[in-house]
Order: C-alpha cells, then structure tokens, then sequence
C-alpha cells in the first residue's frame, strides 16, 4: 500500500513515485526464470614442479572447471572473427606450441600480414605484460585486441557477443560458467583468460635433469650446451649469457623486462618505446619463452630468422653493436678481442642440441589444449 500522506506536492509527483515502486522491486523475469544460479567447481591447477613459482591467484576472475572449458571452447570459436574463418587457435596451433608457423601472422582477411610474429602461450599465467611490446598488462584485456585488430580476426567484440548469443551451445555453457545465459564481453574475455592460464608446460627433458639430474647426459653436447646457455662471459671464460634475458623457469623475460638484442640500428617497430613513448625503450621486446622453441620458427618479433642456426648465428657474429639501447649483456663479451660472442661451430650445435631438450610433448599433446569435437 501507499502512505499517501508521502505524496502532497500533487498528482504528478504520486504517479512517478508509484510507477518507480511498481517496476523496480519486481525480480528480474530473466533471472527469475533462469532459477537458481548453478554452482561452480574449482579448477585445480598446480605448479609443474618445484622450481616455478606458486601460481597465482586471480581474485576477479577464479579458474573454474566450467569456465576454463568455456574458454576452451571460445579458444577455437571461429565466429568471433568478422568472417567467420579464424579462432584464436588459428594462429596459436597446439602442434606448433600454440605459434603458427609463420613470419608474421596473417589475420582472418588473408590479405595484409600482421607486422609481428605470433608469440607462443606457455606458461604465461606467471606474466605480467603480454605481446612483444607488453602493452596489456591483464590478460582479461589482452584477448580483446587480436579479436577487434582489422588484421587479426577483425571483428568488434560486441558483435561476436551477438553471434555467440545465438548459438545453441553457448548460453548454457556461460550460464553454468558465470551464472547466466546472457552472454557477455566481459565473460568471454574471462573465459578465454581462464582458458590460458591452464596452459602450463613443464615437463621437457630440462626440466627432467632439473628435478633430478636426468633426461640430459653428462659431458653430452646438451650439457654442454646448458652450462653455455647458463655461463655469464668474463675473461678466461667461455659464455653465451642466454641466461640474462630467458630466466629459468619459464625461460623468457624476467616479469616486466624488455630488451633490445642488437637487430638494427634504427627502429621500423619501436617496440617498448611504442607503448612508453621513452628514447630509452626504442627497440625493446619482450624475450619470448624458450620452452618448445624447436617447435616455434620463425623466430624474433619480425619472424627474420627461419632456424635456430640463424638465431644462433646473430648472437654470434651479427649483433649491431652500435644498436641504440643494445642489452648491456650483449654489448661487449670477453670471449673475443671484438666484443662480439663469436661462439665456434661447436658452441652454437651445443647451445642447439640444449634447446632441443626444452620441447615438452605432453604440453604440445595434451588433449586439455586441443580444439573440442
């Protein structure tokens, strides 16, 4: 009932007031007809072994079974491109450590390649920044710009949402992830970011020998190639000082870092410097994870180098010195009176013969990561 005796400014003010009481403490029919909001089942995702940090929590955004799956499904949902012709998985392929084979990314149009090269998704529950450049900090945001990218998948994601809506399979699978069938940007970036995070790989030979001293022979050309990889350069000592930019355990840059490893002396991708604006950052990426870098060629932000030969090649013998904001650990190595690294034919087949003991084949097998039925 009402107290009239609330509504003495006139007839107006009572009807406006009666209407806001008649509207806006009904329930929700939608939420009403949807019933009780199902509950969620914890994700147990745990550390592959003990040298890798804790995993972290992710308060606003908890794993789930029923999101992760989600997620998955999302992962490998072609709809959210603009034509209908390219998923997330299209560029991050399983087979290949979730890269694509290619130089540089060719988006869902199939005309203009992307300028850089499809970084892999290992391990990067530990990250901080993402893409080579590190210009997302969340990885909740991070999944919006290859799906709105004119050339990546090249769609809002606003219209994704609505294709998503009208999928049968989807807005029961977002109502058992996030409690309702109204599908939203939100929940899909959650979803996908969930997803990712489950995407743990540490179980390579490395790790093996790590853990207890097997899967790499002594005095073999790994062993010899790790104890180059993990030796800082100092007169009388032989070292590659890999190390300093791809920090075991996940093998890529230390949380927040960027470096430039002396490609150029003048910048097309400034890199870093994109995002910061800095002189300082000019030139600087992210050092890309070495788990299962045997299975992601091309290599560097720009794909220029087809093979590890030529990787190995560069650090060597080929690094531009003179390079503005060059790495500090690659601007002058004792191992020769030119401060270049000039490793032998031997020390790059040893540093070679390591990195193929980074390859992880249950991470590349694992049918938690492959596309559904």
């Amino acid at each position: 009932m009402f107290h009239f005796r609330w509504f003495r400014r006139g007839n107006l003010t009572w009807l406006v007031a009666g209407v806001c009481l008649l509207t806006a403490c009904k329930p929700d029919k939608d939420v009403e007809a949807e019933g009780p909001v199902p509950p969620t089942t914890p994700y147990a995702l745990v550390r592959p072994n003990r040298f890798f940090p804790a995993i972290p929590d992710t308060p606003d955004n908890p794993l789930t079974v029923e999101g992760v799956e989600l997620g998955r499904h999302l992962f490998y949902e072609k709809q959210l491109s603009g034509n209908g012709t390219q998923s997330c998985g299209s560029c991050h392929q399983q087979s290949k450590a979730f890269t694509d084979g290619r130089a540089r990314a060719l988006g869902a149009d199939g005309r203009q390649p992307h300028p850089r090269n499809t970084m892999g998704l290992a391990n990067i529950i530990w990250d901080t920044h993402f893409t080579w450049d590190g210009a997302d900090t969340r990885l909740e945001q991070q999944a919006r710009t290859p799906i709105e990218n004119p050339l990546e998948m090249h769609q809002s994601l606003a219209a994704g949402v609505r294709k998503l809506q009208q999928l049968a399979k989807y807005p029961p699978m977002f109502r058992k992830a996030f409690g309702s069938s109204t599908i939203t940007e939100d929940n899909v970036l959650k979803a996908l970011a969930q997803f990712e995070r489950t995407m743990v790989s540490g179980n390579s030979r490395y790790d093996q020998y790590l853990l207890n001293r097997t899967g790499i022979l002594p005095g073999s050309d790994e062993e010899k190639g790790m104890i180059l990889f993990n030796t800082h350069a100092v007169p009388g000592v032989r070292g590659a000082e890999c190390f300093h930019c791809h920090v075991t355990p996940t093998l890529s840059s230390p949380r927040g870092q960027f470096f430039n490893n002396g490609l150029d002396l003048t910048f097309t991708d400034a890199g870093r410097g994109r995002v910061t604006g800095l002189a300082s950052d000019m030139g600087k990426f992210k050092a890309p994870s070495l788990r299962n870098v045997a299975l992601t060629a091309p290599y560097m932000h720009d794909g220029r180098f087809q093979t590890l030969e030529q990787v190995l090649d560069h650090y060597s013998d080929n690094l531009q010195l003179q390079s503005p904001n060059l790495d500090v650990s690659l601007a002058s190595s004792p191992n020769h009176p030119s401060g270049r690294m000039r490793l032998t034919p031997d020390e790059k087949r040893q540093i070679i013969a390591f990195l193929r003991t980074l390859t992880d084949s249950t991470f590349v097998n694992d049918p938690r990561f492959a596309a559904p039925n």
